[in-house]
């Protein structure tokens, strides 16, 4: 008989359940405290009148381990600083979406070789969230492949469904079962009505395929998550953080039925792919909000160590420390002022 199947499949390596990763290395009980808090805190700021500022902030991916160390401790004691007006939350993303080829991120290649050692990526990634929540920072994610929550979502507090998969049923039907606040992004194109829509879909119960924390096929059923906002980060046509663009945002959501809270990503095209105007990004923002905005509820910042990317693939060996090898980033001083001037520009709302 002619194979029919699997004809383009070379390797099948099984990988550890959910359930077998999850008792290897168990969030302890106060990690699970802190990360119900700080999903109660990112909700109170979304959706209620809580006037702090949602600030998500950190690499454009953990491809280093111990650099995302150094990261996440000079983070922690800077958020403390700024804690009465600024929720600090640490991006700690570890798959990252191409548009054609490249790195896919630390679980899905961890030794940065090509090796693709998925169950040692899963076991990086998972002791990499609960050393950061340790520190006592939120941690927030992109969610790429729909098997990955099953492995690390009981340690995130907040995640993003990226530009190239708002429009995707398949992200929209995971996001209605996560249990976190969750943000959508406008699409590539910049529709801001694609993350809209998602956020009506994710709010919706759905049924689909997935697998159980034993790992089995299994048809998950959810409730709904509504919990889901919506994140600028432009497009295309150009940035859409202007007053003009927020407008818009704001009617848009409001036809919807939806709450106006409106996160905007400083990277991206709204930076126009330049990691150094970030800062100028974020003062137009803040510039918004000082002249009475109050849909803006935070705002997401690319940074590392140092400024800027280096190439990839390369001898890792070779490659500087603390420096990204997916989107460029602005360095840590350019960080530590830009959240001292959020928490500046914030004073007039805690009169």
């Amino acid at each position: 008989m002619r194979k029919t199947s699997d004809i383009n499949v070379v390797e099948t390596s099984v990988l550890p359940t959910p359930t077998e990763l999850l008792n290897e290395l168990p969030k302890t009980e106060a990690q699970a405290d802190f990360v119900t808090r700080a999903r109660e805190d990112i909700h109170r700021i979304i959706f209620t009148d809580d006037q702090r500022f949602l600030l998500l902030v950190g690499p454009c991916s953990i491809h280093d381990v111990a650099a995302g160390r150094e990261y996440a401790l000079r983070l922690a004691e800077l958020a403390r600083a700024v804690s009465d007006r600024v929720l600090v939350v640490m991006r700690v993303y570890f798959e990252k979406p191409r548009t054609t080829v490249g790195w896919k991120g630390l679980i899905m290649d961890p030794h940065l070789d090509g090796s693709h050692d998925i169950a040692a990526g899963l076991r990086l990634a998972r002791a990499f969230l609960r050393e950061v929540l340790d520190l006592g920072l939120p941690t927030a994610t992109e969610l790429l492949d729909p098997i990955t929550p099953q492995y690390i979502a009981d340690l995130i507090c907040w995640s993003a469904i990226g530009a190239r998969t708002t429009e995707s049923q398949t992200h929209r039907q995971m996001a209605s079962g996560l249990s976190m606040p969750l943000g959508f992004k406008n699409g590539t194109d910049g529709s801001i009505q694609t993350a809209i829509n998602a956020i009506k879909s994710a709010g919706q119960p759905h049924t689909f395929l997935g697998i159980d924390i034993a790992g089995r096929a299994a048809a998950i059923a959810t409730r709904g998550n509504g919990n889901c906002h919506v994140v600028l980060r432009g497009g295309a046509s150009g940035p859409n953080y202007s007053p003009t663009h927020i407008a818009q945002t704001e009617q848009l959501l409001a036809k919807a039925g939806l709450p106006r809270a409106i996160l905007v990503d400083c990277s991206h095209d709204n930076s126009a792919k330049q990691p150094e105007r970030q800062p100028e990004v974020m003062h137009a923002l803040l510039d918004q909000i000082a002249a009475g905005n109050t849909s803006i509820i935070g705002a997401m910042i690319e940074s590392n160590l140092q400024a800027g990317s280096q190439a990839f693939p390369q001898p890792k060996e070779k490659l500087r420390h603390g420096v990204s090898i997916t989107d460029g980033c602005i360095d840590w001083a350019a960080t530590e002022k830009l959240v001292h001037d959020i928490y500046a520009a914030l004073s007039p709302r805690f009169r």
